[in-house]
């Protein structure tokens, strides 16, 4: 059996698709699972194992110059190598318009979510087998349906496994860029509701200095990383990373103590990677997107839409996920 994903972006959402990879191997172990994912992405998805092979696309970039004779030039070889193998089913999990258009271009039945339930109300016409997934589920348990239904299996939502694997060997330079004893603040995302306010995070900051912990502030743009000079700078032992790949990042998540950050992307890969994590949700309803550790990790979400999480919450959560990290830690 060769399946074919189609779940592009963003950086969370590829996270929240990786259960679903499981559950497919768990189920059908023989099979070949592909995977179509926007090139800046690629490198994230070949972190998990269980995918055979990464077909990167290009839809973010040929949008912007869709007259250049560059982009259809582009397009054309994505499409032949999209075309190189028959699927025996390929499952559209992100319910857009431009990802019905791939599954269709593809070769094989293609299922994903129907008119009343995808987020683009045409992609439901788009796909061969349109499905009835809930709107109002967890994002991973709804990528999980669309595989369930599809391929004829039931699936435990009670259990999250994501099997993310790093077998990268980082360069020494960036090994030690980590102060000892570090967490790592994801102060950062792409939408601005999203975001909690600066005031707290140093608030929340200085608490963890107080504590013995290191601050570790990553960024991937001059706005962000001119929010993360403000709030280090009013830190007693806060670090600016330099510019680092979302690879890069990955690696260096797991020499930190814990992860605090945001509804975003990094967020949703120290989960992935069973780094304790706490998550702070401004503009996201837990149900949608809260964290969900696989059996060997710990994380907690505060907050949630329209709830903004204060100083004190987030404190106490923080103690309270090391007290769970701690508990895991111990010998059965």
């Amino acid at each position: 059996m060769r399946l074919l994903l189609v779940k592009m972006s963003s950086m969370g959402d590829i996270i929240h698709n990786m259960p679903l990879v499981h559950d497919i191997k768990q189920h059908y172990p023989e099979a070949i699972i592909d995977w179509v994912v926007e090139e800046s992405f690629v490198e994230l998805a070949r972190l998990n194992p269980l995918v055979e092979r990464i077909i990167p696309v290009a839809m973010r970039r040929w949008k912007k110059a869709i007259f250049s004779k560059n982009t259809w030039v582009e397009f054309l070889k994505f499409k032949k190598n999209l075309q190189t193998c028959r699927y025996d089913a390929i499952l559209d999990t992100q319910g857009l318009i431009k990802s019905a258009v791939i599954a269709k271009l593809a070769h094989g039945i293609s299922y994903g979510q129907n008119s009343n339930t995808a987020r683009e109300r045409l992609a439901g016409y788009l796909v061969r087998n349109s499905l009835d997934i809930p709107r109002n589920l967890h994002a991973i348990t709804r990528n999980r349906l669309v595989g369930a239904l599809a391929l004829n299996y039931s699936t435990d939502d009670n259990s999250t496994h994501y099997d993310m694997q790093f077998n990268h060997e980082l360069n020494p330079v960036l090994t030690d860029l980590l102060p000892k004893n570090c967490i790592m603040l994801f102060h950062s995302t792409a939408r601005a509701a999203k975001h909690w306010p600066n005031e707290c995070w140093i608030a929340l900051g200085l608490y963890l200095n107080a504590r013995g912990y290191a601050l570790a502030l990553p960024w991937g743009s001059a706005t962000e990383k001119q929010r993360a000079e403000s709030i280090a700078n009013s830190l007693k032992d806060a670090l600016v990373l330099p510019k680092l790949s979302i690879v890069q990042l990955a690696g260096l998540m797991r020499d930190t103590k814990a992860c605090v950050g945001l509804d975003t992307g990094l967020t949703h890969i120290a989960v992935a990677l069973n780094i304790p994590t706490l998550a702070i949700f401004t503009d996201t309803h837990l149900w949608q997107a809260g964290t969900k550790p696989s059996p060997q990790g710990c994380a907690i979400t505060i907050g949630g839409k329209p709830d903004l999480p204060n100083v004190k919450a987030s404190i106490d959560a923080f103690n309270q996920l090391m007290v769970m990290k701690h508990a895991s830690s111990q010998p059965n």
